[in-house]
């Protein structure tokens, strides 16, 4: 089930959390055996090695183990977001204290009740199926289609809300690909051997949803039939994967009056009208794929069609129905497609459903339980006088003519700073959903869900809601928005911790924030003017500038030895994004701290970098180091904490380190993004 499919125009989350290797419980078991290796030598100092210096005690305590490909603070912190999701949840189960939190408890209780959800069967799809099997005439189908997308089952196609990238200051709706069983359409069409291989696992795989739909054994073969032969005529007249992820290619406003007249099979008109929109635009890119839609309502038999919206409502719902179908739907799309070796815990599978079906709902709840005002006041502050100190960094800035410092400080005056949550609430008058049955709650969510979704479309909503979840850690500047998120569950240990010093909370905290507020101005931030418009504001000069300091970062980089592999450096060029927004966030953070508190005090500072390191400790297998070396942006964590901590030389002035320290480079040597 895509209960919100997002196009996802322009939006970056370049901070770790969001967007570094991600290795939950279930990767973490299926790692390599192999342990991290290790030598002896001398205690690391300050001056030698501030990470090992800084993180003693977490390395100390999180030994490498066995079978774990990696442990870091930071996944610590999304296990920390994920128990504290199940213990609001357990709570809301036992004793709510609102109407939301009865739906979500209920919703809670109904998917953790496994035998109450093996007699549920398919149940819950069964009105679905009624609807289905009451089409008589093909004028019959865009009507069904269009209450499958109602309650956020895509078929046929995606139709989405996003950012209008000719206005970002409102959201239209998208029509796009995607309504079939395979997200890539080129795997209708090849013929390579490991293609044919993964299309006969998928033939399986949906012959096996056929019979649980009410397909009888004989019918199977016929009804497999039907079903490729659709999907791979629609397939056909879709784009390529890597142009359906292109936001510019995605984009092409069309006047929604028209829709009518193009499409009178397709019905798109009636369409937008049942999911309440009422927008004068919508981006259509390739209306070829809804011309060949069109024909194929009349084209194909009603059956025919019948059969497919059958199995794509059983493909979508599989994994909120009994455990045959789990077991089908895990068989293909987990472990042939995901790669994974076994199911996630039931507990974690409840949690996800609910997190992508009423997302909002739980985070509403989490930030009134876990995220203290007193927090909230002290996060927006910081993260505002960082971007002041942004501001007065362009002004200093030598690589920067007059009129991009124009720009980019128009651009930061008007950057949003949101924490914690929206700022624009919900309505959350949802049909009472009780606790009988798992997959018809997750329809009923679902459908509460598209209705929030679809009244994003429109002029002055662009700000509406976030396309990440408050009680999922994040960090992350909005391009089209011009607007720094932080969420709830961003603002505990590592990154936000209220018992440490001010000053550990700018170098923790505060450097992330100027890690992607930089983005704002660089050489992505450059693409988006102040005014929300889509336009290369620098010239070839200052690009070649920026250039030239992205290249001196990568040389740093090449020459440091990657952590545990011998005679592995750092790629470079492969990391140096990453690298270049750590410093300039620790840079940034400091001149907030600074301007907060002058003349700092030496302990203050030694906070301050403390707070950087504490970030990023980890134990990584050898197997997974090698793996990230080759492929991964992300530095290991060892040389996040350490490269922009040498470049900075007020570092060694904190820590009384000499010239020529591990830590200090010579001044020749070291780097700085701005004077």
């Amino acid at each position: 089930m895509t209960a919100r499919p997002i196009v996802a125009a322009l939006a970056v989350a370049l901070f770790a959390l969001t967007s570094a290797p991600n290795v939950d419980a279930a990767t973490k078991k299926k790692a390599s055996t192999s342990s991290s290796r290790s030598t002896k030598s001398a205690a690391p100092t300050a001056c030698t090695d501030f990470y090992s210096y800084a993180n003693s005690t977490w390395l100390a305590s999180n030994p490498a183990t066995p079978g774990v490909a990696s442990i870091s603070a930071l996944d610590q912190l999304r296990q920390r977001a994920y128990q504290q999701q199940v213990d609001l949840l357990n709570g809301a189960m036992t004793a709510p204290s609102n109407d939301v939190q009865k739906l979500l408890g209920d919703f809670w209780a109904s998917g953790i009740d496994e035998p109450a959800v093996e007699r549920d069967g398919a149940n819950p799809i069964a009105p679905l199926f009624s609807r289905i099997n009451a089409i008589k005439k093909a004028k019959d189908i865009p009507a069904a289609i269009a209450a499958l997308h109602q309650v956020g089952i895509p078929v046929a196609f995606n139709f989405s809300a996003d950012v209008d990238l000719a206005d970002t200051s409102r959201h239209i709706g998208y029509f796009t690909g995607g309504g079939i069983g395979l997200q890539d359409p080129a795997f209708y069409s090849r013929t390579d051997a490991e293609t044919r291989d993964v299309m006969e696992r998928y033939k399986t795989y949906v012959q096996k949803i056929l019979l649980l739909t009410g397909s009888t054994q004989a019918q199977v073969p016929q009804d497999l039939g039907y079903v490729m032969d659709l999907e791979t005529r629609i397939a056909a007249a879709e784009r390529p994967l890597a142009a359906q992820r292109d936001p510019r290619a995605n984009y092409a406003a069309v006047p929604t009056a028209g829709l009518a007249k193009t499409y009178p099979r397709l019905q798109l008109a009636d369409f937008l009208k049942a999911q309440g929109v009422t927008d004068d635009q919508v981006s259509m890119a390739n209306p070829e794929l809804f011309t060949t839609l069109d024909s194929l309502i009349a084209g194909v038999p009603v059956d025919e069609w019948k059969t497919f919206l059958r199995w794509r409502v059983g493909d979508a719902m599989a994994p909120y129905l009994a455990k045959s179908w789990r077991d089908a739907n895990f068989d293909f799309r987990g472990r042939i497609l995901g790669g994974q070796s076994a199911p996630l815990p039931r507990q974690q599978q409840v949690l996800d459903a609910i997190n992508l079906a009423a997302g909002p709902m739980l985070g509403r709840e989490y930030v009134a339980r876990y995220l203290p005002a007193a927090s909230r006041t002290q996060a927006e502050q910081i993260a505002t006088q960082v971007r002041d100190a942004l501001s007065a960094m362009v002004d200093r800035d030598t690589r920067l003519g007059a009129g991009a410092k124009t720009e980019a400080k128009a651009k930061l005056a008007a950057l949003k700073v949101e924490v914690g949550a929206p700022r624009r609430d919900l309505d959350y008058t949802v049909q009472p959903m009780g606790r009988g049955s798992f997959g018809s709650n997750m329809l009923i969510a679902s459908t509460w869900r598209h209705r929030e979704e679809m009244r994003r479309i429109g002029r002055g909503n662009a700000d509406r809601r976030w396309d990440v979840l408050p009680q999922q850690p994040a960090l992350t500047y909005d391009v089209p928005q011009n607007r720094l998120i932080v969420t709830a569950a961003m603002l505990q240990p590592p990154v936000f911790d209220a018992t440490q010093p001010a000053a550990s909370l700018y170098g923790g905290y505060g450097a992330l924030v100027g890690h992607e507020l930089s983005h704002a101005i660089d050489a992505q931030g450059r693409l988006i003017d102040s005014k929300g418009q889509g336009r290369d504001w620098w010239t070839p000069t200052e690009t070649a500038a920026w250039s030239s300091l992205g290249n001196s970062i990568a040389t740093q980089a090449n020459a440091l030895a990657y952590p545990q592999l011998t005679g592995v450096k750092l790629n470079g060029t492969l990391v140096r994004d990453q690298l270049i927004a750590d410093q300039a966030g620790v840079e940034l953070a400091q001149a907030a701290l600074q301007a907060a508190q002058p003349g700092a005090s030496k302990d203050a500072m030694q906070a301050f970098y403390t707070g950087w390191a504490h970030l990023w400790p980890e134990q990584v297998s050898v197997d997974e180091a090698t793996a990230r070396a080759g492929s991964s942006a992300y530095p290991p964590g060892r040389w996040r904490t350490n490269l922009p901590l040498m470049n900075q030389p007020a570092f060694g002035t904190t820590f009384a380190c000499k010239a020529g320290n591990a830590m200090m480079p010579k001044a020749e040597q070291q780097i700085r993004l701005w004077p």
